[in-house]
């Protein structure tokens, strides 16, 4: 752990610098530039909105804002998880030619999906005082709901990075099975209610995203707790897997080179 701590102290620069460079380009060529970065997951929202809330009739509270939320926070997990798959092969000109420590390719990428669903989560500002929704202390609870997120999604990202150079077909995987854990998960509605109690417990339990979807729910929207020892658990369980795959990382550094 010390040598990642080196490296990322002495690398956390370029991760920012490669960020900044892709949100750039990203819009260099768009009419609309960033507010394409709000404009995508409010479309959706109000898609959802309506099909799930007048066609499905759902009766959740602050329904529009309940789904941007999910729709806002999984974009940034899916985007770092699909993204990561063949991160090393999209770098090849980069891993061949300067040594850079691996998981700091993840580390742009976090930053550069990460902004772009803190930029949409300004629209939750606005939401919040169109639908007058009342703040509680307990919207602090905002911040380890995003550190667990951000711990999980970088654990996830590890494996993915390194699998994804030896496994060909590990994107379509990944794809089919982060689309299963996207119904999974609660985008647009609450599994809480929604569901049987013996599945409820699985689901909010067993799927870290479904649990960080409800906590930042319950904080912003509902004024409530969330569940902190599950909180504390998926941190702990994110921090164990991302150093798990930190060292895999670490580990076959030069047989990427040789793969890729």
């Amino acid at each position: 752990m010390k040598r990642f701590w080196r490296d990322l102290t002495s690398h956390y620069r370029y991760a920012i610098y490669s960020a900044k460079s892709e949100l750039k380009s990203e819009v260099a060529n768009s009419y609309l530039n960033w507010i394409w970065w709000v404009l995508e997951p409010f479309c959706f929202m109000l898609i959802y909105a309506f099909i799930f809330g007048v066609v499905f009739e759902a009766r959740e509270q602050y329904f529009p804002a309940f789904i941007f939320i999910g729709i806002t926070a999984w974009d940034f997990f899916n985007r770092c998880l699909t993204q990561s798959v063949k991160l090393l092969k999209n770098n090849k000109s980069i891993v061949t030619k300067v040594y850079i420590p691996k998981f700091i390719l993840l580390i742009s990428k976090m930053f550069f999906n990460g902004y772009k669903m803190l930029f949409s989560f300004g629209i939750i500002v606005i939401m919040i005082i169109y639908f007058r929704i009342p703040i509680t202390l307990n919207i602090l609870y905002v911040i380890p709901s995003f550190i667990v997120l951000f711990v999980v999604t970088f654990a996830c990202m590890t494996h993915l990075m390194h699998y994804g150079v030896f496994i060909q077909d590990l994107a379509n995987v990944t794809n089919i099975v982060l689309r299963m854990v996207f119904y999974m998960t609660g985008i647009f509605y609450n599994i809480e209610k929604r569901l049987p109690a013996q599945y409820t417990g699985i689901l909010m339990k067993g799927n870290p995203m479904a649990l960080v979807l409800s906590s930042l729910r319950k904080c912003i929207l509902y004024g409530q707790a969330p569940d902190v020892k599950w909180l504390i658990i998926w941190f702990i369980i994110g921090i164990i897997v991302a150093a798990l795959g930190v060292r895999k990382i670490y580990k076959n550094e030069n047989s990427y080179v040789k793969v890729i």
